[in-house]
């Protein structure tokens, strides 16, 4: 059950002797501070994630040929007064006590880095590409070997931020910039050699490697560090299996079976992030089979309905005794498994 508890309550309890006066205000204090993802996601918070999102747009992967044409000196000043500002408002307003916007702007100075860094290498003439291949918008279409600095500054300042401010959003450019990493250190390696192929299974193995590293991370600290890793990792994982190419029917039950398994992991860790994504790739097998393997049945579509209606019923049962399955699943593990898992949130 959560609680709702705001000044009018702790001042009741000092009314009540339970608290002594003056512990009601250092009490609420001390739980916004330590807690602020208990706080109810209101509507300024979409606005605060909205603003986030469309200044990270701007500044990188909306960014237009003006901007391109202007001189990678001016290129420079302004990606460095833009990251400059952000930094300085979100290390100001996160010590107002304002984690959210603090944090969020925070994020948005980590994502300028990649775009100062193109400006600085190509203004010291230590661009590693030639002249067709220097369009900033590139970075967020292509792989190349050629952004590995822009990538590993990124991670490097991410670090930074993320100590002086510990917000868990900040770990998605991180996780971005190590995405694009891996595929951009994997065509360095092999040129022109690397395949559409490979670069499928590199996104699923890192992403499968993200995602443990989520999992060590989880429950480790009073903020939810542990769900933009979640999401990034499943978006190159399950990027990766969906973009797989199988001409065999086992494949693709297997890619079915595959999502099944993180629906069970989103019931195990009571993540729904997890649920998410294994519902979609459930959903994209049955509409193969739709489409292709039942295509003049008149059944699939009733018997797939009465699925749904399954699924449902599964949901409300699992709303209602979600912490007796999450634990009888938990008993059935090894105990060594046990170890590595985070505790459930309640």
């Amino acid at each position: 059950m959560t609680l709702k508890i705001d000044d009018t309550d702790l001042a009741r309890a000092v009314q009540a002797g339970v608290l002594q006066p003056g512990q009601d205000h250092a009490l609420l204090a001390f739980l916004r501070q330590q807690a602020p993802q208990l706080v109810g996601f209101q509507l300024a918070h979409v606005a605060y994630y909205f603003g986030a999102l469309l200044i990270i747009g701007a500044m990188g992967w909306m960014l237009t040929e003006a901007w391109m044409r202007v001189g990678e000196g001016a290129l420079l000043l302004a990606s460095a007064a833009y990251m400059a500002l952000f930094s300085l408002c979100a290390r100001s307003l996160w010590q107002r006590g304002h984690i959210i916007p603090g944090g969020l702007l925070g994020a948005v100075a980590v994502s300028l880095t990649p775009l100062l860094v193109f400006a600085l290498q190509r203004l010291l003439g230590l661009w590693p590409l030639n002249d067709a291949q220097a369009d900033y918008n590139d970075y967020y279409r292509y792989v190349q070997g050629g952004w590995l600095a822009m990538e590993a500054t990124t991670v490097l300042v991410g670090l930074l931020m993320l100590r002086m401010l510990p917000f868990p959003f900040i770990v998605m450019p991180i996780a971005v910039a190590l995405w694009f990493m891996s595929m951009d250190v994997s065509e360095a390696l092999y040129g022109s050699s690397f395949s559409w192929e490979e670069r499928r299974w590199v996104s699923l193995w890192f992403g499968l490697v993200l995602l443990l590293a989520s999992l060590w991370v989880d429950g480790r600290s009073t903020r939810d560090f542990a769900f933009w890793g979640y999401l990034a990792g499943l978006t190159a994982f399950w990027g990766g299996l969906t973009a797989m190419d199988s001409n065999s029917e086992l494949g693709k039950a297997l890619y079915c079976l595959i999502n099944l398994l993180l629906m069970g992991v989103a019931v195990l860790l009571r993540r729904s992030v997890f649920m998410v994504f294994g519902a979609l790739g459930v959903a994209a097998y049955m509409g193969y089979l739709a489409h292709q393997v039942f295509e003049d049945s008149l059944l699939f579509p009733i018997i797939v309905s009465l699925i749904g209606l399954a699924v449902i019923g599964l949901g409300l049962c699992y709303q209602k005794r979600r912490d007796s399955i999450s634990e009888t699943l938990r008993n059935r593990l090894p105990a060594s498994w046990l170890a590595f898992l985070p505790a459930l949130r309640r």
